[in-house]
């Protein structure tokens, strides 16, 4: 197929664009490269790549890229709530104005597979399983312009969503932020981390197993379309606690402190099924501590931040 990924540079997008190339499609890639990164340098050189920059808010550029593109990826996004936050105007346009032009300009016959968090399931108890059905309460900003961009798509043609577990793992855009890598980073470089909210869950994935499960919906639209999906590990529904003390069991003279007072900004809280997924035809294959060895190998390339001192 031919496929149109937006926001191809990105932490996801740089790890998918090389999965689909991979599997024998072709891939437009748009990105702004608002972060300035080299994440795409490794497919210059595949013919079945071709680049393009720009934004996904530009009409013309958009409508021009669409062209004969089969299905749409689009996962260009300002992302988490910290970012969202500094720029509310941004972070509405980017990720849900840029949805509502993309859905307006695209052929009923383009395929759409969209990306969600699952971080719209919000403060649930963390005791019962989310399903598809689970009413999405979404705390944040970012939460809410993917679910409004997710609902609105949904209404569409032709469309499949992934309501998606925190992603981990390395990429060629690396993301320190995200709550595994974080830790993990943490753990290996800073030797203590202090966690508020210590049995707060939530659900996990590889970057890799997301990139797998976009190449699933492609090979499986006719079945899938017209529904969400979550997309995580089933054994991977776990608390910041247990995230922290399974880092633990590889960098043992880790300190974690949990701390009795204060507040984590961040309060979602919930476990996911993935039983949709599955019975779909696809499961997550790369365990959660197959992705801490991964990520501890790729930090000691990385070393310290050009920020940090020590």
């Amino acid at each position: 197929m031919r496929v149109l990924v937006t926001g191809a540079a990105g932490y996801i997008g740089s790890v998918l664009c090389e999965h689909l190339l991979d599997a024998g499609h072709s891939v437009v890639a748009l990105d702004s490269m608002l972060y300035g990164e080299a994440s795409l340098f490794h497919l210059c050189s595949n013919p079945n790549f071709f680049f393009h920059r720009g934004d996904v808010r530009d009409e013309k550029k958009v409508k021009d890229l669409l062209g004969d593109a089969e299905a749409v990826i689009p996962l260009a996004a300002i992302v988490g709530a910290g970012a969202c936050d500094r720029d509310p105007v941004m972070a509405r346009t980017v990720n849900l104005e840029s949805i509502h032009l993309l859905n307006r300009l695209r052929s009923r016959n383009q395929l759409v597979v969209y990306p969600v968090t699952n971080s719209g399931y919000g403060a649930q108890s963390g005791d019962v399983y989310c399903t598809e059905e689970t009413p999405l309460e979404p705390i944040s900003l970012y939460g809410q312009t993917k679910v409004e961009a997710e609902a609105a798509l949904l209404e569409s043609e032709n469309v499949i969503t992934l309501r998606l577990a925190t992603v981990f793992g390395m990429s060629p855009r690396m993301r320190l932020d995200l709550l595994v890598n974080h830790f993990t980073y943490a753990a290996l470089f800073d030797r203590y981390l202090v966690i508020f909210e210590k049995d707060f869950k939530r659900n996990y994935i590889h970057v890799r197993d997301v990139a797998d499960c976009f190449l699933h919906c492609l090979a499986n639209a006719e079945a899938m379309r017209g529904r969400p999906y979550n997309a995580g590990l089933d054994d991977a529904n776990l608390s910041k606690a247990e995230l922290a003390e399974t880092i633990k069991g590889f960098i043992p003279d880790f300190y974690i402190h949990y701390a009795e007072i204060g507040q984590d900004p961040d309060k979602r809280n919930y476990v996911v099924s993935n039983q949709r997924l599955r019975e779909a035809g696809f499961e997550a294959q790369r365990g959660l501590e197959d992705g801490i060895r991964e990520l501890i190998k790729g930090y000691r390339m990385l070393g310290r931040s050009v920020h940090k001192n020590v």
